[in-house]
């Protein structure tokens, strides 16, 4: 079987277990779980077998037109490179591991079927991104998974809050995909084809009249999709939706495709130095804000998800610097610890029937109910925060190596400014990233106080895949900047002295500090008594998710929900603290610039409506029937009425015949 044969199948067949399970789903429920997990599996497999034929050597490229559309043909095309098949294996593996965790995780669900079908709709979309080598095509599976996400996260649709979540997802992204499609089209104008190798191609000879504002509108779709600022707010929210989702959504697919579509079209936005200077801008921005407001949440999830934002934001800033090996090598190492964070953090939310990390501190012995998720999870925020030899060593420190390099000069691939901006973002970030690590890690493993609910070992479908993960977590980035430089445009990924001593150095400090607070904290907290601190006004509830609730109904009262005076995060942030909670009010004032006129306009137009364009219908409508009335009155049945009313008439017009002849 061929390499292109091989590649096709790889997005089929998880499109073909999402149609035969939404098929089968009520009349064969015993079918489901297979239909779920084994073409995702296959799909993975094959997603191997493609890489290993790949190699990392010349793309494979394989293409065929659908449809004559003109000037600018859409093809069916493939274009497999080392990213491309190393992102596809990433995309498979993390894939299988959410099925087969959620088919324990909601082994109880009546809407499972549904569930996964759409996530293997998922994957397969994603998989379409990273193989096509059309942008059309492209776009068909990025809209797609839009479509999911919105379906995904809204899982929970009986709750308020995942309603709201799933349509501000949608809304959010779709924002961004208006602009986004306005920049495709504009790319093909230019460069005369939708085909990626043309486009390319185009760029290298100088095809491209108008950089600038194609990459400007192309990187607003990448910020909807990847939770960049400002398009960011919708990620945190999605929380609301059941933790497989959560991992899959920011280990692997939506979030990871805006990375890799600049990654894949890098050429495009390296032609205009304005464009990756925004670049760099929006990415420190990210990196700053998303690492303050993780270090101020109480739900675990929460913190997870603005830990994705930060990230995403160190790939942006590789990509601004023109390295999207460094940046690519992140998404991989990422993609494997913060699958396994969401899927340990869903064993932990299982067992103490919360997603408050206030909860949790208050929990003397939650590691020992939940082992398995403890240890794998220890690695996970090890390698979350870039200490050695942990995989986000590696990969954190090729991208601010990268940054260094560009900074100081020794390379070209973009503007010294951007190189500047990523490197001191990425440094600061490291430290906050290794703060909000610890302070997860402290509150929800070394908790003091009431003994942590016994739910009962969990299935071992949620625990063998935290082990599976918890391999490339350890040992991916040590393989990888050592064993694939030629998948990565052959560019050396090890990290540079100096980045490594600052990064190390910086996350180090960030760990410290941030256990010294907690002692503090904690010292502070057993001299206050429980009841002062459920009743303080300013507590900040964490969210629970609804399958949580549902089973493992916390008995904690108001105390869940009260500010932990124990949580380091106060102590460090101060009166940054409340502003960082809620996300520095983006979310107020997008409302208060977006969606508090949009909702007067729509109030007016309801009032013009009803009162102005209804009032002259209504006029309208009134006038004949006055008349008919008055006529009506008339229509009395009496013929001496009628003979004396037309003698009348008659008379009336004689004299005025009479009248107008003598004037005359």
């Amino acid at each position: 079987m061929t390499t292109t044969t091989l590649a096709v199948l790889v997005p089929l067949l998880p499109f073909l277990g999402a149609v035969a399970g939404l098929l089968l789903g009520r009349t064969a429920p015993g079918f489901v779980r297979p239909l779920a997990v084994l073409p995702t599996l296959a799909s993975f497999v094959l997603a191997v077998l493609v890489a290993v034929r790949q190699g990392g050597d010349q793309a494979v490229d394989a293409h065929t037109e659908l449809t004559p559309t003109g000037s600018v043909p859409i093809e069916l095309a493939l274009h497999i490179d080392g990213f491309a098949a190393l992102v596809a294996v990433l995309v498979g593996v993390v894939a299988s591991c959410v099925q087969i965790y959620s088919a324990g995780y909601l082994r109880d669900d009546p809407r499972y079927p549904s569930y996964a079908a759409l996530v293997s709709l998922f994957t397969s979309a994603m998989l379409l991104v990273v193989y096509s080598g059309d942008l059309i095509v492209l776009l068909v599976g990025w809209e797609i998974m839009g479509i999911c996400s919105y379906f995904l996260v809204g899982h929970y649709w009986e709750t308020p809050e995942a309603r709201a979540a799933s349509i501000k997802a949608f809304l959010v992204t779709k924002l961004g995909d208006v602009p986004f499609l306005i920049g495709l089209f504009a790319l093909a104008t230019d460069t005369g084809s939708f085909r990626i190798t043309k486009v390319l191609g185009a760029v290298a000879s100088g095809g491209l009249d108008h950089p600038t504002l194609i990459a400007l509108l192309l990187l607003a779709g990448v910020a909807g999709k990847s939770a960049q600022f400002p398009l960011h707010t919708w990620l945190p929210d999605a929380m609301a939706g059941p933790t497989p989702v959560s991992a899959l959504i920011h280990a692997a697919t939506m979030v990871a495709a805006g990375v890799y579509f600049v990654a894949r079209l890098l050429p495009v936005f390296e032609a205009s130095s304005a464009a990756m200077v925004v670049l760099a801008v929006m990415a420190a921005v990210t990196m700053l804000g998303s690492g303050l407001a993780a270090l101020a949440q109480d739900d675990i999830k929460r913190v997870l998800a603005y830990s994705t934002i930060g990230q995403l934001g160190y790939m942006t800033g590789a990509l601004a610097v023109g390295d999207r090996g460094a940046a690519v090598f992140h998404l991989l190492s990422h993609g494997a610890f913060k699958a396994l964070l969401f899927l340990a953090a869903g064993v932990i939310i299982h067992a103490a029937g919360t997603n408050s990390l206030a909860a949790m501190s208050r929990m003397s012995n939650l590691r020992d109910r939940v082992p398995d998720a403890f240890w794998t999870m220890t690695v996970a925020l090890l390698a979350l925060a870039a200490i050695p030899p942990f995989s986000g060593f590696f990969s954190k420190e090729s991208v601010l190596g990268a940054a260094e390099h560009v900074a100081t000069g020794h390379t070209e691939h973009a503007p010294g400014a951007a190189g500047w901006i990523t490197l001191v973002a990425g440094l600061v970030t490291t430290a906050l990233t290794a703060a909000y690590a610890l302070r997860l890690w402290l509150l929800a493993f070394r908790g003091q106080g009431t003994e942590a609910p016994d739910h009962g070992r969990q299935p071992l479908t949620m625990t063998v895949v935290l082990w599976v993960l918890a391999v490339p977590s350890l040992a991916l980035g040590g393989f990888a900047y050592r064993s694939l430089p030629d998948w990565f445009d052959g560019r050396d990924l090890a990290p540079t002295l100096t980045t490594s001593i600052l990064g190390t150095g910086v996350a180090l400090v960030g760990g410290i500090v941030t256990y010294a607070a907690w002692r503090h904290s904690t010292a502070l907290a057993a001299r206050v008594p429980l009841g002062a601190v459920a009743a303080h006004p300013e507590g900040d509830a964490g969210l629970v998710e609804a399958e949580a609730i549902a089973t493992h109904a916390p008995a904690y009262g108001d105390v869940a929900s009260a500010p932990d005076p124990a949580d380091p995060g106060r102590l460090l942030l101060g009166p940054l603290h409340r502003h960082a909670a809620v996300g520095f009010h983006l979310d107020a004032l997008y409302a208060a610039l977006f969606v508090r006129p949009v909702l007067a306009g729509a109030s007016l137009v309801r009032f013009l409506d009803r009162e102005v364009v209804e009032t002259y219908v209504r006029g309208a409508g009134a006038l004949p029937r006055l008349l008919g009335a008055a006529v009506r009155r008339a229509q009395t049945g009496n013929v001496q009425t009628y003979v004396s009313a037309l003698l009348a008439g008659t008379v009336v017009l004689a004299v005025a015949a009479v009248l107008v002849a003598t004037g005359a």
